[in-house]
């Protein structure tokens, strides 16, 4: 893909309801083309390859098959995410996965020596870490904003998917949560920021062991619930800090977003790591008061950066395979969150803490002047 002098060709692996968000967005980018969208309801496929002007639609196969493809966007349940992801290096494409990379340490481990045998790339949402909230926050901490960063509080609370999702059965079930579908945003962040995690404790709960879907043609089906629908995660990251996560399914009071970093000179408040840009804004340590603190001003920061959504991360992925440097959201570093999301299962099924036994390099920043919609391949 060095030096190329075209776009880079992409297909898609994938056509449930996430496929729009990326067809819309791969489309406004001039780096990378899409060719082929595919899928095991090949109906699917081509409904949404003639929406967004794809040529080519088909099984999985024919994507893997397509000799203009470069990348592949795998785009599947989380439960196939490895075995696509494999056949795609072992198609000789680079890969982007949506989240969580898979959902063992064994088979994900396995596809990232695979790639790194072949010389692919692999990357992993969220990409929203590139986004300019988080980006910025994090450009504000390494300036020493808020001092030297101690620790983190984190959380994401509501009532559950059953009430927007047609077919919400599979983000209940081994593999999901609110633990492995939102939590990777949040620990994205944090990794992101704080480096690698050291060790983790969590308790669980399930509210319900089944879950009654609420809208569309299903509304009224019952399903299992397989994972805890409300986990709280303490984390020990290596440089120091800790965090303290909650992620519930059961909440009825609704709140999610909230990312506070606090270090010895200031508390920072980053935007919602499910979106890509949001408030960024501190305050700082009273110096002194009488019998009753004074009200805390606000200081807000402007945002840098240019907003898009979902595929930066891949547009990332392919220009820094073209300019010979790590792109950001790495396969390594969605195999480090995974294996900090399965070590809080453990504890929570333990009660102990649990070692986390993966590492990460240091996560960069996106490039200063970072645009994705001009043309650079």
């Amino acid at each position: 893909m060095t030096g190329a002098s075209a776009p880079v060709g992409v297909g898609l692996i994938g056509a449930g309801v996430i496929s729009d968000t990326y067809l819309e967005n791969l489309g406004s980018y001039p780096d990378v083309e899409v060719l082929a969208v595919g899928d095991l309801d090949t109906d699917r496929a081509r409904a949404q390859a003639e929406k967004h002007g794809v040529s080519v639609s088909g099984t999985a196969q024919d994507v893997l098959d397509h000799p203009g493809v470069q990348v592949v966007v795998n785009l599947t349940i989380p439960a196939a995410h490895a075995e696509v992801s494999a056949a795609a290096i072992a198609a000789g494409k680079h890969v982007w996965t949506e989240k969580p990379l898979g959902l063992d340490r064994g088979s994900t481990a396995a596809l990232l020596r695979s790639a790194a045998e072949a010389g692919l790339r692999v990357g992993c949402a969220p990409d929203t870490v590139l986004g300019p909230g988080v980006q910025t926050a994090k450009r504000e901490i390494a300036k020493g904003t808020i001092g030297r960063p101690l620790f983190a509080q984190t959380s994401m609370q509501w009532q559950g998917p059953e009430v927007f999702h047609p077919n919400p059965a599979f983000l209940f079930a081994k593999g999901a949560g609110p633990l492995l579908d939102i939590g990777p945003y949040y620990f994205t962040t944090l990794v992101s920021m704080f480096g690698t995690v050291d060790s983790v404790a969590a308790m669980g709960l399930r509210a319900r062991q089944e879950r009654e879907i609420q809208v569309g043609p299903n509304a009224g089906q019952t399903f299992p619930v397989e994972t805890p629908s409300t986990i709280s995660v303490l984390t020990r990251f290596e440089a120091g800090q800790t965090g303290t996560s909650l992620v519930s399914f059961d909440s009825p009071l609704a709140r999610q977003g909230i990312v506070e970093i606090h270090g010895t000179e200031g508390s920072l408040v980053v935007p919602d790591p499910n979106m890509f840009e949001g408030r960024i804004a501190y305050v700082r340590p009273f110096e002194s008061f009488g019998e009753a603190p004074p009200v805390q001003e606000w200081i807000e920061v402007p945002q840098q950066g240019v907003v898009t959504g979902r595929g930066l991360g891949l547009l990332d992925m392919v220009r820094a395979i073209a300019e010979d440097r790590p792109h950001v959201a790495s396969g390594e570093l969605g195999y480090h969150v995974l294996d900090v999301m399965l070590s809080a299962e453990e504890s929570a099924a333990s009660g102990e803490f649990v070692a986390v036994a993966s590492s990460v390099a240091e996560v960069p920043l996106l490039p200063e002047g970072f645009d994705p919609f001009a043309r650079t391949l």
